[in-house]
């Protein structure tokens, strides 16, 4: 071949093969890690990756789910137009027509029912902006109080119990750069190696450097594998582990008096409480050794430094919120808070989870973590948005109740914004009752889930590629989310689905803007003064600074790296102790002879929530294409459970069918099984549905069942 002959293929090819690469950030766990998309195109075809990209939290790792999160953005299941059901069958439908039928429909059930027969179900991995526009249109275009989301379920009692101990709930009372520095790390229910990967390093750091780390979990989980100390205790047993470490503080005398008297109250109610408790009595209950309770008080009681991390594990409990605030107790009579390399931190869920619960999404909340039955709130907010107070609905329910209501016929109609509430809830029988029971759902999504199956009007959202706008990671540090790849077919921002259907409802003059970033600047109006202070905080100065922890008062704030150093966001400043009780009045469910054992939920590395992204990923999907029950091999023997072998769980509500994974790590009275499947492996049919009294939160972690082989 002349050289003439191959200048000219390779020119051709050249001419043929174009690259283009797109800013944006994971759209999965709350590290929100940044990442670019690099989109090569050879002739026809087109091939993707991902990498990660320099930024303050996540240093430019990612992991599995992160590196394949394409793949779901551009499955060709991907929702392209609205879908109308009729005689039910999905058809595709323009923008105008399904505006319109949900502007008759919604119009229709609020004459015939009343403005809170309408009800609003969100997210928490929508935008900030979303979520702030969300809780808008619930009480300004639509006029109704019942609003909640789905971050309900997940960082509920932790935001609860931050609020009531110290005033204000921000995900991590530090910045991640100071846990390497920590000399005691206390682990209570967090998996993050398989949760949140990409954190792992700062605990590895932390460990190199001397920490002493110490996991709360039922199960030896990859992060349990990083402790010097793993306290395998009982399902739901978690509050007697932290009354038992505070006694023996206290017995011991390893407080910081001065900063209990300072900057505390209501210790002595403590002090009282676990005088009467019976050390020995707390391990047996926990199924714990005392040696161990012991090693881990004397260790955070003595070291000049602390952590302390809660997650799942010991938050989805109906005594959640009780069980954070008593490890706070921990904090606080140590002095270990507001100081460098001490303090608490929720690890957050979902990628928006702090985000989104600060800016009125929750039934009792409007932006800036404002309260909706304050008066002073109501007229700030009122007067931002220009309404009157007395037009603002009041408080509503929490998300489950919200489908409680529709069984009894108070709500009619429901328009769901990013969720899987068939999946996520528990009772999960109960929720898709209700969800066929209403006159009217209107669901927006990336695909066909199983909540959007049983809708009347779908309408396609847009992915994180594609949809620009600010998130708050697990820290409080709100960044922005560069989004520029092209939209997929027809599909929506959710921000531009929302500002379009209020001007359809009249509502036009409320929600006029042209992009996120109009939005955010109201929202840092709506914000300012209030605990989650988002006002000197600017699209420009997230991406020159790439990204700023709130509280930011003003454009010359730094941002706040870390929470009460001279004070806590009470009135009077102080921190809030409290007596916890071992024994609530809940009705916590114990394992019987009809339901001997105990069962307890979370998630694998490969898949995120309730998975309907995730299964859409071939990466992801090929690493669990099933959901499993993880059991000892004596309890498996026990109720004739082969390995590998179909099992069927029941429990008081339901019955699953999930494959047997043998483990001889796990305690021999405990089953867990991931919660990222439906129908048949949906493991929220077997969870009941009594809520965290503070909270609402649902206890997703403690429940019991028996086991059945399925023979052939």
């Amino acid at each position: 071949m002349t050289e003439l002959m191959l200048k000219y293929f390779r020119d051709k090819q050249q001419k043929a093969q174009t690259e283009s690469i797109y800013d944006t950030q994971c759209p999965y766990c709350s590290m929100q890690c940044k990442m670019q998309l690099i989109e090569q195109r050879v002739i026809t075809r087109k091939k993707h990756k991902t990498i990660g990209k320099d930024n303050p939290t996540s240093q430019g790792r990612l992991c599995v789910k992160g590196m394949n999160a394409h793949q779901h953005a551009l499955h060709h299941d991907r929702l392209k137009q609205p879908l109308r059901k009729v005689n039910g069958v999905f058809e595709p439908t323009s923008w105008e027509q399904a505006y319109q039928i949900i502007a008759e429909q919604f119009t229709k059930i609020q004459q015939e029912d009343g403005k809170d027969a309408l009800s609003v179900y969100g997210s928490a991995s929508i935008t900030n902006e979303e979520a702030y526009l969300l809780g808008k249109f619930a009480r300004v275009a639509l006029e109704t109080k019942h609003i909640d989301y789905n971050g309900r379920l997940c960082m509920a009692s932790a935001a609860t119990a931050a609020n009531m101990s110290f005033g204000v709930d921000r995900g991590f009372t530090n910045s991640l750069q100071e846990v390497p520095h920590t000399r005691c790390i206390i682990l209570a229910g967090t998996n993050i190696a398989e949760c949140q990967p990409t954190i792992m390093p700062y605990f590895e750091k932390a460990k190199e450097n001397g920490a002493f780390i110490i996991a709360i979990d039922p199960r030896e989980t990859s992060t349990t594998k990083l402790a010097d100390l793993h306290i395998k205790n009982k399902p739901g047993t978690d509050v007697y582990i932290a009354n038992a470490v505070m006694k023996i503080l206290i017995d011991l005398d390893l407080l910081d008096h001065a900063f209990i008297q300072e900057r505390t109250e209501d210790f002595d109610d403590v002090r009282e409480y676990v005088s009467t408790l019976q050390l020995d009595t707390l391990a047996e209950n926990a199924g714990v050794s005392l040696d161990d309770l012991y090693q881990m008080a004397l260790v955070f009681g003595r070291e000049s430094s602390g952590m302390i991390f809660t997650a799942r594990g010991i938050e989805q409990q109906i005594n959640g919120t009780d069980t954070v605030r008593a490890f706070l107790n921990l904090l606080l009579a140590t002095g270990k808070i507001g100081k460098p390399h001490s303090g608490y931190g929720a690890i957050t869920g979902q990628g928006n989870g702090q985000g989104a619960r600060e800016h009125g999404q929750k039934a009792d909340q409007l932006p800036g973590y404002r309260l909706i039955e304050n008066e002073q709130d109501r007229r700030y907010i009122a007067n931002v948005w220009g309404v009157s107070p007395e037009h603002l609905p009041r408080k509503g329910v929490s998300a489950y109740e919200m489908f409680e209501r529709i069984i009894d016929g108070e709500i009619t109609s429901m328009f769901v914004m990013c969720s899987n509430p068939v999946v996520s809830n528990p009772n999960a029988n109960l929720i898709k009752k209700a969800l066929k029971q209403l006159k009217f759902l209107v669901v927006t999504d990336l695909f066909l889930s199983e909540t959007a199956k049983l809708a009347d009007l779908v309408l396609p959202a847009t992915s994180y590629l594609e949809d620009e706008g600010t998130l708050t990671n697990v820290e409080g540090r709100v960044l922005l989310r560069e989004a520029s790849y092209p939209i997929q077919g027809e599909a929506k921002h959710d921000w531009q689905i929302l500002c379009e259907l209020a001007s359809i409802l009249g509502k036009k003059q409320y929600f006029d803007f042209e992009n996120a970033e109009a939005i955010f600047e109201e929202l840092r109006i709506a914000s300012k003064g209030g605990k989650a202070d988002y006002s000197g905080i600017t699209y420009q100065r997230l991406r020159q600074e790439k990204g700023i922890l709130w509280p930011c008062p003003d454009t010359r704030h730094n941002g706040t790296e870390r929470l009460f150093e001279e004070s806590f966001a009470h009135p009077n400043g102080k921190a809030k102790m409290a007596a916890i009780p071992c024994q609530s009045n809940l009705s916590k469910p114990a394992p019987t002879e009809q339901y001997p054992l105990f069962l307890t939920t979370g998630r694998v590395m490969s898949h995120y929530l309730t998975g309907e992204q995730t299964r859409k990923s071939p990466s992801l999907a090929a690493r669990d294409f099933e959901a499993f029950a993880e059991i000892h091999p004596d309890t498996a023997a026990k109720y004739n459970i082969q390995p590998n072998s179909l099992v069927r769980i029941t429990s008081e509500q339901g019955w699953i069918v999930v494959r047997s994974r043998y483990s001889s790590t796990i305690r021999k009275d405990t089953v867990f099984v991931p919660f990222h499947w439906t129908e048949n492996q949906n493991v929220n049919r077997l969870v009941a549905d009594q809520l965290d009294p503070y909270c609402k939160m649902p206890g997703f972690k403690m429940n019991v069942v028996r086991l059945s082989p399925i023979d052939g």
